[in-house]
């Protein structure tokens, strides 16, 4: 009798086992992704970051959802991460929203718009301020649903040949400089570039540029611009942050079952705090050494600065009249900046300015 029972219980048992696993294989599919980035191996924080994502992606799905890395120029080159994605060459792409502006401006505002927002302000307006839902919105029309992920923080000034005293002598500056912010130094004079960042040093080398940014001293350091232009300005007042963006296509995006989606969206969350607290880690030292190696910190004039935020602001106006996807992030963005900057004085500023006073006395 107690074998029949035995020889039952486990027939159940065994059926039970037989139902389960196609139920728990129809909830975790294997899923294989392709990732493009816009930045290249060389790039390890920015990059490291697209690894990074990928790794915590599986571990959430038990290797479930595989996303593969791909560097730029691997499957798409960097600055065509967008247009891959929207038409389906790869599933998604890891990018700067910016990049984009020549397809409609208010891309910058998935990166950094001059004069805009620091870090902690551009992550609180995407998450909090609506900013995420106007930029999909935006991302839509190409068949593409964006997530912010990791951030280089505020960006350097770039380097120079020559000091910058006075708006005098940025007329005519050949300057290489990113994304949207070459129509502000176009309307206060000078000449933005648009190179590549392997291309940058031999342009300086040679003199067919005046200066270049990049991003900060750890990048700008591996592309060794200390050595062919010594002045090193700041701040970076056309990225205030340099944000970058997950970008899926659409279609592919719906296809996921929301545990997946889920997946991406708490990853992305995990590689902006291993990104900007990378970066948080590895600029200081990168600074020090640059000094030693002979770059000449120095601040943009006040002069240079109200120029140049005076001149961003009739662009802002007028892109507001004519593009309604502007309008709307430049009013919502504005907005969220001036409550978010009383705080930020009452508490960071002065808690930050007390610690370097109490730090020269040491």
């Amino acid at each position: 009798m107690k074998r029949r029972e035995f020889l039952k219980a486990g027939g159940v048992g065994l059926a039970a086992t037989a139902v389960a696993a196609p139920a728990v294989a129809q909830s975790m599919p294997e899923v294989r992704w392709r990732l493009a980035a816009s930045w290249p191996k060389a790039l390890d924080t920015l990059y490291g970051g697209c690894e990074f994502f990928c790794k915590r992606v599986a571990e959430i799905t038990d290797n479930r959802f595989q996303i593969q890395s791909f560097a730029a120029g691997e499957i798409v080159p960097g600055l065509q991460v967008l247009d891959a994605v929207s038409n389906g060459t790869v599933e998604m792409g890891n990018t700067a929203l910016y990049y984009y502006w020549g397809k409609n401006p208010a891309f910058t505002f998935g990166t950094s718009l001059p004069f805009g927002l620091n870090t902690r302000q551009h992550i609180s307006w995407l998450q909090w301020g609506g900013g995420t839902d106007l930029l999909n919105n935006l991302l839509a029309e190409y068949n593409c649903v964006g997530i912010p992920t990791g951030s280089t923080g505020a960006q350097m000034g770039g380097w120079f040949r020559k000091e910058i005293k006075s708006m005098a002598d940025f007329q005519g500056l050949k300057f290489r400089v990113g994304g949207f912010a070459g129509t502000i130094i176009a309307k206060v004079g000078g000449v933005p570039q648009q190179i590549a960042g392997g291309d940058i040093y031999p342009a300086l080398e040679k003199g067919t540029i005046d200066a270049a940014e990049w991003v900060g001293p750890y990048d700008d350091e591996k592309l060794g611009f200390v050595k062919v232009a010594k002045f090193y300005y700041y701040p970076g007042w056309w990225e205030g942050t340099g944000q970058g963006h997950n970008v899926m296509n659409k279609d592919k995006w719906n296809a996921l079952p929301k545990h997946y989606q889920a997946a991406i969206q708490a990853a992305s969350e995990d590689t902006f705090t291993w990104v900007t607290g990378k970066y948080d880690a590895v600029n200081p030292p990168a600074l020090k050494r640059l000094i030693v190696a002979g770059a000449q910190l120095r601040p943009f004039p006040q002069e240079v600065l109200e120029a140049c935020y005076n001149a961003a602001n009739e662009i802002y106006a007028d892109l507001s009249k004519s593009n309604p996807h502007f309008g709307k992030m430049h009013a919502s963005l504005a907005a969220y900046r001036n409550e978010s900057l009383a705080w930020m004085q009452v508490a960071e500023l002065s808690f930050d300015s007390f610690m370097m006073r109490m730090r020269t006395r040491t």
